[in-house]
């Protein structure tokens, strides 16, 4: 469905290339007042009152972080920076806290830009727990593929049904800056794999304080690779009919399928080894034929590269954010560029590997930070739609400790068991 030309493909990689090994001078420092920056606050803003209005800025370049109260001076190094917005709100005699951010500032002689914030509201459906997207590798050092999987936590205090629930990955990856036209972000999430989970409305009940696994292959995946961990048991796997001979999926006899609505790949799907895509979950309240004919999105869009604009255009599905439950923003350290996610559904992102040779993200997971336990034992997770915040990046997968399975290619055991990868049970 998408294309790609050689050419394009060749400039890209000239432009990689040309940006290695160059010494830039150290950029001068800069104070300026954070008063103009401009806050657009939630449609409710009118019978809202908002106090204590923090803003943090992060180089780039350096990954120095710093924090200021809105309205005081702060002092910056010339440079590209990411900003994050955070404060307190009662509306109605409730107290909440609202949130936002933006991306790519350029700080020169102004800090003139404009920030959306959102309401950080109690989740009333299922919260994407965990994602393991690095998977192991093999005794030799090989990479070992069907073993990434993902949780969906049910965060209320009753049953929940994972019926019609679906799991879909972003088009876009946070390493390569795009500018789209028409550009729905705030609209709508363009999607490449969209995995609903079968059902009537009540055949896969979840109960409070429990997960929900789905998986790429649903095996014991030790039986091939002893590194690997044990997914026969999960609750639902994505499966594709490879139209490839050479590339053919797994049918677990003991998992039973996801529904594929779509996925751009003539063969099989994996999650993104480096993590450089986005996660959303969602109930889409539309048939699937529905859904197919009517929620393609068709759209033209331009790459920045140091060699120039390459112009594309592309044609792939949207879900609207309206039908998002949860959504997690992954990158690599290295190569961050932009959340392709919106702030109102994650104002932050999170990640396992630190660049895009870093050998010890496999294993590891990025886990749902704990907050504790409720009067009943049931974890408390962390929820505030800021993936930087709310998750324990590069963790050992929770499988892993589970099984106690291997945590690296020497095939070292897990020995702890944690709740979020660092809250240990014991």
């Amino acid at each position: 469905m998408n294309r790609i030309s050689i050419t394009v493909l060749a400039a890209l990689m000239l432009a990689v290339l040309a940006g290695c090994g160059r010494e830039t001078a150290e950029a001068p420092l800069v104070t300026l007042n954070t008063n103009v920056v401009e806050i657009m606050y939630p449609a409710t803003s009118e019978r809202m009152t908002v106090s204590d209005e923090v803003l943090k800025f992060t180089n780039r370049s350096t990954g120095e972080q710093i924090t200021v109260n809105k309205g005081d001076d702060v002092t910056l190094l010339m440079g590209l920076y990411d900003c994050e917005y955070s404060a307190k709100a009662e509306l109605d005699g409730v107290e909440s806290s609202i949130y936002g951010s933006a991306n790519s500032i350029v700080v020169k002689n102004s800090l003139a830009f404009s920030l959306q914030s959102y309401m950080v509201t109690k989740a009333t459906d299922f919260i994407i727990e965990e994602i393991f997207f690095a998977g192991t590798l093999q005794p030799t050092g090989k990479t070992y593929n069907g073993d990434n999987y993902v949780k969906l936590y049910n965060p209320t205090d009753h049953v929940l049904y994972a019926d019609g629930v679906a799991f879909c990955e972003s088009k876009f990856t946070s390493s390569q800056l795009c500018t789209y036209d028409p550009d729905i972000r705030n609209e709508a999430v363009t999607v490449q794999a969209v995995y609903v989970v079968p059902g009537s409305g009540m055949e896969h009940p979840v109960q409070p304080g429990e997960s929900f696994l789905i998986c790429d292959v649903g095996i014991d995946h030790r039986v091939s690779n002893p590194n690997s961990i044990d997914l026969s048991a999960a609750d639902m796997e994505w499966y594709d009919e490879s139209s490839s001979a050479s590339n053919m999926d797994i049918d677990s006899e003991t998992v039973p399928n996801l529904d594929k609505w779509y996925c751009y790949t003539a063969s099989f799907w994996i999650l993104h080894k480096r993590g450089l895509k986005s996660y959303i979950i969602a109930r889409i309240p539309v048939s699937k034929a529905e859904y197919l004919k009517d929620y393609i999105y068709d759209y033209e869009y331009v790459i920045h590269v140091a060699a120039g604009d390459f112009y594309m255009s592309s044609s792939d599905y949207k879900i609207p954010n309206s039908w998002v439950l949860d959504g997690v923003n992954c990158s690599v350290v290295s190569d961050h560029l932009w959340n392709i996610l919106p702030p109102s559904i994650d104002a932050g992102w999170t990640w396992c590997a630190k660049t895009d040779e870093d050998v010890n993200k496999s294993f590891h997971s990025v886990r749902r930070k704990m907050l504790g336990l409720d009067k009943d034992g049931r974890r408390i997770l962390k929820d505030t739609n800021n993936s930087t915040n709310d998750f324990n990046p590069c963790v050992t997968a929770s499988l892993t400790e589970e099984q106690h399975g291997s945590t690296n290619v020497n095939g070292t055991k897990a020995t702890a068991v944690t709740y979020d990868g660092v809250w240990s049970i014991e």
